[in-house]
């Protein structure tokens, strides 16, 4: 078409911007399979034959739809891919993330929610992707877990027998919050069993309706928090590990799209990591 258009195959080629003998072999190639000359290549201008004139309103066609497709191509790129995060990510940590996965051609459109409404945003096609909360054996993420407290504690760790209280000290017994995201069973499970294996008080381990009114709690009394260390130096607590338990939140990737999996796995989780303030496990290199 643009060679028709300038009247040369080297004007042509330059239009199409590819080299005049591509231009050349790639007309050539298409009076072979149609079996008719579509240049008149006689004087030193070129021509369209009468055949190739009778090409021509279909080589527009296709040139049209080509362009079309490739406008199509661009904007699918663009299209942003909603993923389910936890609703404790915090907004510079989505934000740092999203234009990280700008530079890897990924455009991020965040829904925060809880562990149990991730998974069911993507039963449900509402997202296309989710972070969905796994033991630490299939996680992708791993975040260890301890206690934060509003005051630095002395000990290095803090073990679960240190709260036990007798008799005489029930008033001044102190809790363990597990906030929202940690409301699933291999880790409130978990804790649980240890609760009841050293002796503390059932109440002692008490489940909160949401971050918020945990850390209220304890900023305003000797409570716990069970949280990672990320999150204890965002809410300007003293976190330790706890002794003799080993509490890990664990993410995976869940997604109706494998392609859609694998792009956030393999291409953002040294971010997504950072984000959740994890350390990417076994998992995440195979």
């Amino acid at each position: 078409m643009h060679v028709s258009e300038r009247g040369s195959f080297t004007g042509g080629a330059a239009a199409a911007r590819m080299p005049q003998s591509v231009a050349s072999r790639r007309i050539a190639a298409l009076e072979q399979h149609f079996g008719e000359r579509l240049f008149d290549r006689s004087s030193r201008r070129a021509t369209l034959t009468p055949f190739g004139r009778s090409m021509l309103p279909s080589a527009k066609r296709l040139v049209r739809l080509a362009e079309d497709m490739e406008h199509e191509a661009e904007r699918a790129k663009l299209s942003p891919l909603r993923l389910a995060v936890p609703d404790i990510c915090a907004t510079h940590d989505l934000a740092r993330l999203a234009a990280v996965a700008r530079r890897h051609d990924v455009y991020l459109d965040f829904q925060p929610a809880g562990p149990a409404e991730r998974a069911e945003l993507v039963r449900s096609y509402e997202v296309r992707a989710a972070l969905t909360a796994v033991p630490a054996t299939e996680a992708v993420w791993s975040v260890p877990l301890g206690l934060a407290a509003a005051t630095p504690p002395r000990a290095s760790a803090i073990s679960l027998e240190s709260l036990r209280v007798g008799r005489a000290d029930r008033a001044r017994w102190r809790r363990i919050w597990v906030q929202p995201e940690d409301d699933v069973p291999h880790v409130r499970d978990r804790i649980t069993r240890a609760r009841d294996a050293v002796g503390l008080l059932p109440a002692q381990v008490a489940v909160a309706t949401a971050l918020t009114t945990a850390a209220a709690e304890v900023l305003s009394s000797t409570d716990l928090l069970l949280c990672s260390a990320k999150q204890a130096e965002q809410l300007a607590l003293h976190w330790r590990p706890v002794g003799g338990v080993e509490l890990v939140r664990g993410f995976a990737v869940s997604a109706n799209s494998r392609d859609d999996a694998e792009r956030v796995r393999t291409r953002l989780w040294p971010d997504i990591a950072d984000c959740l303030g994890a350390q990417p496990s076994s998992v995440a290199a195979r």
